[in-house]
């Protein structure tokens, strides 16, 4: 077995320059207020507060409060304007404090965004653009800090992206903001304050593919969000003890990027999904389906899964850790899933087609 790995090539610090993702998020938001006047940002204390989590800090004493509006506490009726905003030829751009207040707008999402070009034969189109915090690790309790993007990945008539790198952070705004169906974007709360080297000639992102972030031949690491940065780590440990860790970014939670994931899997004939909602009807569930549906005959051991544990997400710091998924417990479902090259060596493995397969 090669222990020979190819992260994918990063930036230079002359390059580009060092910025955060919170960072990032506030120039995409400042470009698309400045390009398209029919742009708006609204929510809870997006204006003078700055937003929850200080994305929007500044942009109402650019744009003013007529672009930047203060929404009250009630989500059902603001992501309701901003829909009836978007029928209306506007581009809005909705921010929800946390996926758990969403739900409190699901009605409007669900039954009146996902469906009106439906139910209209293509006459209404709902362009708006949902932005939401997802995710814990940041010991605000469970009514702040669980994962439900996958509960929307569910809904057809949306689409749903997961910004987990400074590119796609800046980047992923723009075309989401062409894209006439409704865009729900979750942001995951831990990756505000990573900082990093944003690409001088970063962007602009396709939202239509899965990236590969790491190569690799032994197993594929699939994942997204919060979470890719602690695949990332499994791959580095993982690659000191001889296992090579492809690392597979969804970046879009719907659509799947069904060929990319497949292409991954063809290759490493080995997959772990890192997903931090609960195991349970998950969409870890969905791609571990799509792969035995689609990949069965590439597939040299089963599907392994890495989620939170089925609780609600613990206040306490050791608890909260305990119930998410972690580097050490994707490593071990990496070896796992190998364990067979571990035992036998990969030199000494070929591996054998499989007889009954299709073709």
């Amino acid at each position: 077995m090669t222990a020979t790995h190819t992260r994918a090539a990063g930036p230079t610090a002359s390059s580009g320059r060092t910025t955060t993702y919170r960072e990032a998020m506030r120039e995409a938001l400042r470009e698309a207020l400045r390009t398209d006047q029919r742009v708006f940002l609204m929510g809870e204390d997006v204006g003078r507060y700055g937003g929850c989590f200080g994305v929007s800090l500044g942009l109402l004493e650019e744009f003013g409060p007529e672009r930047v509006r203060d929404a009250p506490l009630s989500e059902s009726a603001f992501v309701g304007a901003g829909i009836g905003a978007a029928l209306a030829g506007m581009r809005p751009i909705v921010e929800i404090m946390t996926v758990n207040f969403s739900l409190l707008a699901l009605d409007q999402i669900l039954n009146n965004a996902a469906t009106l070009l439906h139910m209209s034969g293509g006459q209404l189109p709902v362009p708006i653009v949902i932005r939401m915090t997802t995710g814990a690790g940041r010991q605000l309790a469970a009514q702040h800090s669980h994962s439900l993007e996958g509960w929307y990945a569910h809904i057809p008539g949306l689409r749903v992206l997961a910004p987990a790198t400074l590119t796609d952070a800046r980047h992923m705004l723009a075309p989401a903001l062409a894209d006439p169906d409704p865009v729900l974007i979750f942001e995951h709360g831990s990756l505000y304050n990573v900082s990093g080297v944003l690409p001088a000639d970063a962007g602009p992102v396709d939202i239509g593919h899965a990236a590969v972030r790491r190569t690799g031949t032994d197993v594929s690491l699939i994942t997204y969000g919060g979470c890719l940065p602690k695949a990332l780590a499994a791959a580095d440990d993982l690659a000191s003890g001889g296992i090579s860790a492809e690392v597979v970014d969804l970046r879009s939670l719907r659509p799947l990027d069904d060929a990319t994931i497949g292409d991954s899997v063809a290759r490493t004939h080995r997959a772990v999904v890192v997903d931090e909602g609960w195991r349970t009807g998950s969409l870890a569930a969905e791609i571990s389906a799509r792969l035995t549906e689609q990949h069965f005959y590439d597939l040299d051991a089963p599907v392994e899964r890495v989620c939170s544990a089925e609780v609600p997400v613990p206040y306490a710091r050791r608890l909260e850790q305990a119930a998410l998924p972690q580097p050490d417990g994707i490593v071990a479902a990496a070896r796992r899933s190998v364990g067979d090259l571990v035992a036998a060596g990969a030199d000494a493995v070929e591996r054998r087609p499989i007889t009954g397969g299709p073709g």
